[in-house]
């Protein structure tokens, strides 16, 4: 089973991630949605102990508010949706020792703000789940819409693949999404030809990924952002996968 987890903290941003999960179940065959909540203990008298009677009326509250979100997204997909509220003061501990414990595929998240590309490389909230390195995450901008993941974009610096590229996530994710994969390198100092470093780089990249087809463009230009901008529009990417920043995984608009 693929196992999409979503945050939810009923903001617009995480809703916005769960309708986008959803819409992308039609096109992963044995996928799930599970509706992810990490809601405050409150403790009570002077030794901290949690009140049980009111961690069990919190978690109600929570689960039957993910119950609405579920409605909406059961119109969405035929996928199984489950509601599942924890209790923790700290969310990213909550989420870790979740996904720890379970089979989960990918995590997918809202991000606030404008959707430019630099602001989601600079830093989010959603960047502390990433850092942890728990699962892939999908960072959903807040104005995505889906239209179906045909062609797939992987950053990569080329640089010690063997000890900087997860292989075995990275395979997962392109099998369950089955999609044309552009492998790009960003580098000023490009020339015509490739340095002996870079096509050794690239062949055994090949050699782990080669049943996935992928084409590969090493690109000369300073601005990092720029040229994954220029190549986002010139080849209708719909995903961004990238290893260097720790397993991210980014949607396109």
């Amino acid at each position: 089973m693929n196992n999409f987890l979503v945050p939810v903290d009923f903001s617009e941003s995480s809703k916005n991630a769960a309708r986008y999960a959803a819409q992308l179940t039609a096109q992963v065959n044995g996928s799930a949605i599970l509706l992810f909540n990490v809601f405050d203990r409150i403790e009570a008298g002077t030794d901290g102990t949690p009140l049980d009677s009111h961690i069990s009326e919190r978690k109600s509250l929570m689960e039957l508010a993910l119950q609405s979100v579920k409605t909406e997204l059961s119109a969405i997909t035929k996928a199984e949706i489950t509601c599942i509220a924890v209790p923790d003061r700290n969310f990213i501990e909550g989420l870790e020792n979740f996904v720890r414990h379970n089979d989960i595929r990918l995590i997918f998240m809202g991000i606030t703000g404008a959707s430019r590309m630099s602001q989601i490389f600079i830093g989010s909230n959603t960047l502390n789940v990433v850092n942890k390195r728990i699962a892939p995450v999908v960072i959903v901008p807040p104005d995505a819409k889906f239209k179906g993941v045909n062609n797939v974009m992987f950053i990569t610096d080329f640089k010690d693949i063997d000890r900087t590229i997860p292989i075995a996530p990275l395979k997962t994710v392109l099998s369950m999404l089955n999609s044309q994969l552009f492998i790009v390198n960003v580098d000023h100092e490009h020339y015509v030809e490739l340095t002996e470093e870079y096509k050794t780089e690239r062949s055994k990249l090949n050699e782990l990924i080669k049943e996935f087809r992928p084409e590969y463009y090493f690109i000369r230009l300073y601005d990092f952002i720029d040229a994954v901008n220029q190549f986002v529009e010139d080849r209708n990417i719909d995903i961004i996968l990238t290893a260097v920043i720790f397993k991210l995984f980014i949607l396109n608009q």
